[in-house]
């Protein structure tokens, strides 16, 4: 038995900060590679285009110029598409999905070509001296014109710009929406497009070794196994032959779930010139080509009765696709459905999605990735329903709400949820914030013209997280009686580092420094999957977490037969393992490994002290939370500020309250961006308008007050930890508190919704036009 004070639960700093704050992190541009030669692309300046012809005779003798490669010379090398990663559609019209853009170019930033030259001002030089001919084509950059007739066309032998098309329903829709005792409540809400900004932009490095056939890389990427499969398909190498390493990652947020281009044209040139390659991304060309996150259109009807219960929801939604498919691209948007409708009871759903082709870059998975547009949409048309009716958007929410014996709960769009208990959460934000007295106050100062404007947005969200289809994790104990955890997650700034140390700890009674935990190098860790929707906590933890127990059932074992003791006595404390009722006789790990590695185990056990567990659940969790976001909105300018914001989440079972917290400041951050601040804008050509950090508004320290957090905990059953997931969730949460506090604070001039960002100068306008300042 293990008596270890528990660790879980204790909110213990992040044991890898210290090297990362110091400086001594390692990023892929820190990589000391003998002799490395620099990978630069040449990119489209137009957003829909014909590619005539392509002169690259200059280039190719030009000083420092080592290779040079289009399209043509790509796919007689390589002639397979980049990799899918494609659900199903009832109506599909897939991409061509060659590596480099050969005959057509279809967004600005679009690689065509790619250089490599001994230092990256020569490579960039021969970029420039390239000589294409284009024939610009009209641009298509608004989705809902893209679907008209007559549109430009960006794979003409489609004959459409629809990509693919998605129908669910559950539930008797059209009964729903034709019962006398309700209304229709109608809504158009636009989730924009929004930049991921990690603080390190896309990367990669490769070596080939001819001799024995090995190709290393490294990649700034989230998932470093799968990402080694695709790149030994792509280049026809045996995956044993491919080793891929994820350096220290500053940061991901979704975007780096990918597989492009520029990984591949790495890894081929390594092979062709057999020197290091890499390639790292400028601020402005990641701008250009990493993936965009949203990017969706929905119009929403709700059946509602007079007591704003919710009968029927139906959703149109169109998705912003871009001009080609990424890895992931056209399977964000599907997600949507999955959590619909939320925390509510909604009988009767019917959702219906287009995906549509456009001149701009593809949009891909972005912190939420699906979610954040469900509960965006959910949350938006649940307000309207309570300023239509007349009713408190609190008292709604709690009339739909499913109630806790409900779970396990199916919806109507065929997901099963695991457990949740939505009430109490609403009722401890609620009563956090003060809500009654935050009401009056709104009305004294909404009649007072010296006072600021004061709004009240309340969100409630779910999400899925714990992904699989499984994870993996060994623990060995080595002589020294140290231990070593090999873990098949890929952190990139998440601090996974602390919990499974915690977890390990809690098993093995080992201090916390005496763990060291390895990640994101294929050759140290044989099998992983990745780090992405809120899966490493619930799936990768609990991996940890079997792995440790079949360590400790072991170390039981060996305890018992070298202190001649049953197995049932033997109790494990930090630093020593003895026998219960008998303090002197006891050991510690050290020596017990010492004797497993010398051979002196009991009948049965193998030699050695070491364990792998691969853990596939069950099924997903669906973590919950309220949200509450104060604002005071100035007549005269139309500014925004928020002053306070309140958050009960739920993610079941806490491994580490200070890392919960801090995952929801990040994320809240995140999301208020979105609501506050930030936007990719394109022109009529396609043209985008916010292409560096000038132009695009990301939020700063000062734009926060002291966000008020608190929890529930209501844990899942569907893996061995209870912990749900909590990566995503203030980003989920917080977009449509503030946007729904926004239009509360216009609401007394007949503002039923304001389109994101709510920046001043929209907000201005819609007071001047009501005459309000």
């Amino acid at each position: 038995m293990v008596v270890t004070p528990n660790m879980l639960g204790l909110p213990i700093k992040r044991g890898e900060d210290p090297r990362l704050v110091s400086g001594s992190g390692a990023y892929l541009e820190d990589l000391a590679l003998g002799g490395v030669v620099h990978l630069v692309f040449g990119r489209s300046p137009h957003a829909h285009a014909r590619i005539k012809n392509i002169d690259v005779s200059t280039p190719r003798g030009m000083p420092g110029v080592l290779a040079v490669l289009t399209a043509a010379e790509v796919d007689a090398v390589l002639p397979v598409d980049l990799p899918k990663d494609w659900p199903a559609f009832e109506v599909d019209n897939p991409p061509p999905n060659k590596i480099l853009a050969r005959d057509k170019v279809r967004f600005v930033g679009e690689p065509f070509v790619g250089v490599v030259a001994t230092s990256r001002a020569e490579a960039q030089d021969a970029i420039d001296a390239i000589e294409i001919d284009y024939e610009p084509l009209p641009a298509v950059a608004d989705p809902e014109a893209a679907l008209e007739p007559g549109a430009p066309l960006l794979y003409e032998e489609l004959g459409t710009n629809l990509a693919h098309r998605m129908v669910k329903s559950g539930g008797d829709v059209e009964e729903a929406f034709k019962r006398p005792d309700v209304r229709i409540v109608t809504g158009r809400f636009e989730n924009p497009r929004v930049l991921p900004v990690p603080m390190e932009t896309r990367g990669a490095a490769a070596t080939f070794d001819a001799g024995t056939g090995e190709l290393t890389f490294w990649a700034s990427t989230q998932f470093p196994h799968s990402f080694r499969s695709m790149l030994a398909g792509i280049l026809d190498l045996p995956e044993t032959n491919v080793r891929v390493i994820a350096p220290d990652v500053g940061g991901g947020f979704g975007a780096k779930i990918d597989f492009t281009a520029e990984d591949v044209l790495t890894g081929l040139l390594a092979m062709r010139l057999r020197r290091p390659v890499r390639w790292v991304e400028e601020r402005r060309e990641n701008f250009l080509n990493m993936v965009h996150g949203r990017g969706q259109i929905d119009y929403v009807e709700a059946a509602v009765k007079s007591d704003g219960e919710i009968v029927g929801l139906k959703v149109r939604a169109i998705a912003d696709l871009g001009g080609r498919y990424n890895l992931n691209t056209p399977g964000i948007a599907p997600l949507t459905p999955v959590v619909l409708p939320g925390p509510y009871r909604t009988p009767n759903i019917e959702f219906t999605l287009d995906g549509v082709y456009t001149s701009k870059t593809p949009v891909g998975a972005y912190r939420g990735a699906g979610r954040p547009e469900a509960t965006y949409l959910v949350e938006r048309i649940v307000d309207v329903v309570a300023d239509e009716l007349k009713l408190d958007p609190a008292d709604v929410r709690r009339k739909n709400f499913l109630r806790a014996e409900e779970f396990p709960y199916t919806t109507p769009m065929g997901t099963s949820y695991d457990t949740g208990d939505y009430a109490p959460a609403l009722d401890r934000v609620l009563d956090m914030a003060g809500y009654a007295d935050l009401r009056r106050k709104q009305i004294a100062w909404r009649n007072d013209p010296s006072k600021p404007l004061i709004g009240i947005g309340i969100s409630g969200y779910l999400e899925i997280c714990a992904f699989g289809p499984w994870e993996s994790a060994t623990v060995r104990v080595e002589k020294s009686g140290k231990v070593t955890l090999l873990a098949g997650t890929s952190p990139h700034g998440q601090g996974h580092v602390t919990p499974f140390r915690q977890i390990v700890a809690d098993q093995l009674g080992v201090p916390l420094d005496d763990i060291r935990v390895l990640f994101n190098d294929t050759a140290r860790v044989p099998t992983g999957v990745g780090t992405f929707g809120s899966r490493s906590a619930a799936v990768g933890g609990s991996a940890v977490l079997g792995a440790s127990e079949r360590v400790r059932d072991k170390v039981i074992r060996l305890a018992a037969d070298a202190l001649e003791a049953a197995p049932e006595d033997v109790q494990i404390e930090q630093g020593r393992i003895s026998v219960r009722g008998v303090p002197d006789r006891s050991t510690t790990l050290g020596a017990l490994a010492a004797r497993a590695y010398n051979g002196e185990v009991p009948e049965g056990d193998e030699p050695g002290l070491e364990a792998n567990r691969f853990f596939k659940p069950e099924a997903e969790t669906f973590p919950f939370g309220m949200h509450l976001a104060v604002v005071e909105v100035d007549r005269e300018t139309g500014k925004v500020r928020l002053v306070r914001y309140l958050a009960v989440d739920d993610c079941g079972r806490v491994l580490n309250p200070m890392m919960v917290d801090g995952q929801r400041h990040g994320g809240i951050a995140q999301g208020v961006g979105q609501a506050l601040f930030e936007e990719v804008l394109y022109d009529d050509t396609g043209q985008p308008t916010t292409s560096t950090l000038g132009d695009y508004a990301l939020p700063r320290a000062a734009d926060f007050p002291e966000f008020e957090l608190d929890r529930t905990v209501t844990p899942t059953p569907r893996n061995p930890l209870g912990a749900k997931g909590i990566g995503e969730a203030g980003t989920i949460g917080s977009t449509p508190a503030l946007v729904n506090a926004v239009v509360d604070a216009l609401s007394h001039l007949g503002i039923t919704h304001l389109d994101m960002p709510t920046t001043p100068e929209k907000v201005w306008r819609v007071l001047q036009s009501n005459g309000a300042t």
